[in-house]
């Protein structure tokens, strides 16, 4: 770890956020000569202080500890290279067109994989009333259901959250052109053209 490193960052961390080192000081219940301190590299937080300081300026404890954000360059965010995220644990989803990472209960999340659907996974889709109607046969029990269906176009992403013991069945609005994901809480992501 750098000492110099974490105490620029932590110094330009609060001067995004438009607060002097007394106020941050205030913040954490310390005095401003300790903010002094840490941001001319001549010491480090308390391990006490560190979810507080990640808090008060809004990012992860471990990219103050290495002195660097990392900051990504722009990008557009294309819909083609939509990726999906769920939460092993607590079932929470995610999904982004970026490079970004995505931590849910602490832990990283991991890309979900996209496969074809095949006779287990398939869905119909219909279109009714200007809308798509999309039904499965796929069981919907508390140990293995689908938990989500996400329809991608060129410039939105519809998600609908699924539930065990719920009918095997969404609508989601017409979309010119697409691809339907589904998400089984045992087999993994699903994709299909539409």
């Amino acid at each position: 770890m750098d000492v110099k490193k974490t105490g620029e960052l932590l110094s330009r961390l609060r001067k995004e956020k438009g607060m002097t080192q007394k106020q941050a000081a205030e913040q954490l219940r310390i005095s401003d000569r300790t903010i002094s301190k840490w941001e001319r590299g001549a010491g480090l937080p308390d391990v006490s202080l560190w979810r507080g300081l990640a808090e008060l300026y809004g990012v992860e404890i471990e990219k103050i500890l290495e002195g660097d954000l990392q900051e990504k360059t722009v990008e557009t965010g294309k819909m083609s290279q939509m990726k999906f995220y769920r939460c092993g644990h607590c079932g929470n989803i995610f999904w982004t067109t970026g490079r970004g990472e995505i931590t849910c209960c602490g832990r990283k999340q991991v890309v979900l994989q996209a496969l074809g659907m095949d006779e287990w996974h398939d869905v119909n889709v219909e279109e009714i009333d200007r809308e798509y109607y999309i039904s499965f046969t796929h069981e919907m029990e508390k140990e293995h259901f689908i938990s989500f269906a996400a329809l991608v176009s060129w410039d939105r992403v519809t998600v609908v959250r699924l539930y065990p013991e719920q009918s095997g069945e969404v609508r989601m609005p017409f979309q010119q052109k697409g691809e339907l994901y589904i998400y089984c809480s045992r087999h993994g992501l699903f994709r299909k053209k539409i």
